[in-house]
């Protein structure tokens, strides 16, 4: 583990950056507060979304770590942000679980994180419940937001809508602001997994069953990447107690929309964990 950056003095809770070595090349990760591996309270590990980074949770993990009291670590999966490209393209049908058991467990091991909880945001959330199975002994909860469990008709038409927008000039420039030259490979790596046929039958059914532990479930009644069937479906299969809250008037991205009532949400239910 490298130390790329050390805490601004600007930002409450402080926060540094580190380089972590995994399969494939190093991660960027970034951590909010002052955290030690021996410290009682286990972090918030943040996984984000398909075109996601950790400079566009902007503001929200300092704001969760003084919400929560919590330390707070993000990271950019390989291939996007600050990471190292990927060396090749996402399996399409097992990327999901490929994170649990690439990404995570080297984030874990160079930060010697024991324990924590997941908090992933659309498909970082079905990551983030998939690592409940395989990351059992490590994961005290997880809360998921606007996560899909399902390749849904109504996710896969609004991603072809997407798709079609960014071919339009200018677009794929937005996409490089956080990716840089790994833009193209971040949009063909949504589209192109979500799109394919072999991924119209995936579903994280045989997993739901398997979490053991505490679940936080947000979803915006207005998530235009996937409808109130998704939380339904956590809650419907998973075995343990699954706290399900939906935003009124809310899309695909409560933490931006609406703020204050995520971390509302979140410091609630974390209030009710065991140290």
């Amino acid at each position: 583990m490298d130390v790329a950056s050390k805490h601004d003095s600007r930002t409450e809770p402080r926060w540094k950056d580190v380089l972590v070595d995994a399969p494939g090349g190093r991660l960027f990760a970034r951590l909010w507060s002052e955290w030690q591996p021996t410290q009682a309270r286990p972090p918030i590990v943040l996984v984000h979304d398909s075109l996601g980074s950790v400079e566009l949770w902007r503001d929200f993990p300092s704001k969760l770590a003084a919400a929560t009291g919590h330390p707070v670590v993000a990271y950019d999966r390989l291939g996007f942000g600050r990471s190292d490209p990927h060396p090749g393209m996402l399996e399409t049908v097992g990327f999901v679980r490929d994170e649990a058991l690439t990404g995570l467990p080297a984030l874990r091991a160079a930060l010697a994180i024991d324990r924590m909880i997941l908090f992933g945001h659309s498909v970082g959330g079905a990551m983030a419940l998939v690592a409940a199975v395989e990351l059992a002994a490590a994961t005290v909860a997880v809360i998921t937001e606007s996560a899909q469990v399902f390749a849904e008709d109504h996710t896969l038409a609004a991603i072809r809508a997407a798709k079609a927008r960014f071919a339009a000039p200018g677009q794929i420039e937005r996409l490089a602001r956080y990716h840089g030259p790994k833009a193209g490979w971040v949009l063909e790596a949504w589209t192109g997994t979500w799109l394919a046929p072999a991924f119209a039958s995936w579903t994280l059914d045989n997993d739901l069953p398997r979490v053991r532990c505490p679940i936080l479930a947000m979803h915006g009644d207005r998530d235009q990447y996937g409808s109130l069937a998704h939380p339904a479906r956590i809650q419907a299969l998973v075995p343990t107690t699954a706290d399900i809250v939906i935003l009124d008037r809310c899309g695909h991205v409560p933490h931006r929309e609406y703020p204050d009532a995520v971390l509302r949400a979140v410091q609630t239910f974390v209030s009710t964990l065991a140290d």
